[in-house]
């Protein structure tokens, strides 16, 4: 074996893996496993436990080296794992030289850890990678860290704050990517809605979404990750509803739908603040397809709370919902307030992932009969524009193929592939 990742969380952490395993490479490494971690939940760190211990199972004359955000917030952890050889902070795994001493000398007990204080980090750097292993679209980092302290989440501590990318690296980096044939391309950091505040001029998303398709016009199909609606800047409203190349599906930061747990979660919008929101991205772009993020059985939430949580996923019509079950973690407000029960939050947690593929369902009925361009991302699979799943029948991988919908499995869609778009 040469090199492997293992991947863990966001669309950010994707795109980072293959900064890593490029660098790496570079520096020499070989018969290594990379794990890069999660640390948005308990459970998220307790999956990582495991796959370090399955990856020296499986290859015992490999070095693991563990990094990502879980390393960054509790490097004790894996260091203390004896299957782990390296632990990297969030800085150091995308520095070459992190990995040149491991490839040269191996790495001594006391150098176990490499993880420096994520908040003196002022930059994000514009780390230009060709393409991404086995993806038929790619993510783009526009922005790392985040300036907001939620309750209920540690990746502040994980990531650093909020730093951007300079709007010529990201356009450049596109163009390199679409140059190399990449149809789509998503937008990615951990809160790129507050994009360019630490930049000259303070450009917002929306500046740079529109830029981007101004200087990129090759670019077929421009998405962007998770945002927080409340930071939605006049600029985004108009890419949204002027140019159809940015993809109609938006996931949103929402997090629970009743103001008093959006109040304890230290959230920044009101329920009737994201249904407005809703409202008008509807009424710019009527295709519009929403997903979410919703936690069930927060610190406190009562039945009628909860209830509110349940409502908004018709209030603002959602379709994709991401059920995160409550899940403390240490150093965090939220870990120290009054707990639920842990069936009721397994229960909520149920009810609200039934609602929402009650959802799901009713914008898959709503779609058969239609035709969609589909992007290809792997042999019989691919994603509409609105990001739903459509299982055909052919394809390459990372082209566009217009295709009649004929049905759905009541997770995704059935499609009969008719020609490739434009």
């Amino acid at each position: 074996m040469s090199i492997d990742v293992v991947t863990f969380g966001c669309r950010l952490n994707a795109y980072e893996s293959e900064v890593m395993k490029r660098e790496a490479e570079a520096a020499g490494l070989k018969d290594a496993i990379l794990i890069n971690t999660c640390a948005v939940t308990g459970e998220a760190v307790r999956q990582a436990r495991q796959a370090v211990r399955k990856a020296k199972r499986d290859n015992p004359n490999a070095r693991v080296i563990v990094t990502g955000c879980a390393a960054q917030t509790e490097s004790e952890t894996f260091s203390s794992m004896e299957e782990v050889d390296l632990v990297l902070g969030n800085t150091e795994k995308l520095e070459r030289k992190s990995y040149q001493d491991v490839a040269a000398f191996g790495v001594s007990e006391t150098e176990k850890v490499r993880v420096n204080d994520i908040m003196s980090v002022e930059e994000t750097a514009g780390h230009l990678i060709d393409g991404l292993t086995g993806r038929a679209r790619a993510f783009v980092q526009v922005q790392n860290g985040c300036d907001h302290r939620c309750t209920f989440c540690i990746i502040p501590y994980g990531r650093g704050n909020s730093r951007s990318v300079p709007m010529g690296v990201v356009i450049d980096q596109i163009k390199r990517l679409v140059d190399n044939g990449y149809n789509e391309i998503v937008l990615t950091g951990v809160d790129i809605t507050s994009y360019g505040a630490d930049l000259p001029g303070t450009p917002k998303l929306g500046t740079l979404s529109a830029k981007i398709l101004k200087m990129v016009p090759d670019l077929k199909r421009l998405r962007l990750s998770s945002i927080d609606s409340i930071e939605a800047d006049d600029d985004l409203m108009r890419v949204i509803a002027e140019d159809e190349r940015l993809m109609p599906h938006l996931h949103l930061s929402l997090q629970a739908g009743d103001d008093m747990i959006l109040k304890r979660m230290k959230r920044r919008h009101l329920r009737a603040d994201t249904i407005r929101f809703c409202e008008e991205v509807r009424r710019l772009r009527p295709d519009m397809v929403f997903g979410a993020d919703i936690i069930a059985g927060f610190p406190t939430e009562t039945e009628d709370m909860f209830q509110n949580s349940l409502r908004i996923v018709d209030e603002c019509g959602l379709t994709h919902l991401h059920v995160f079950p409550f899940s403390p973690r240490k150093g965090t407000p939220a870990a120290r307030m009054p707990q639920l029960p842990r069936n009721v939050v397994k229960e909520r947690g149920a009810r609200l992932r039934a609602k929402g593929e009650e959802a799901l369902v009713r914008h898959l009925q709503a779609e058969v009969g239609k035709t969609r361009p589909v992007l290809i991302e792997k042999e019989g699979l691919g994603r509409t524009e609105q990001f739903t799943q459509v299982e055909l029948g052919s394809g390459n991988a990372g082209e566009i193929v217009e295709t009649r919908i004929t049905g759905h499995t009541g997770r995704h869609l059935l499609g009969e592939a008719l020609s490739r778009a434009a």
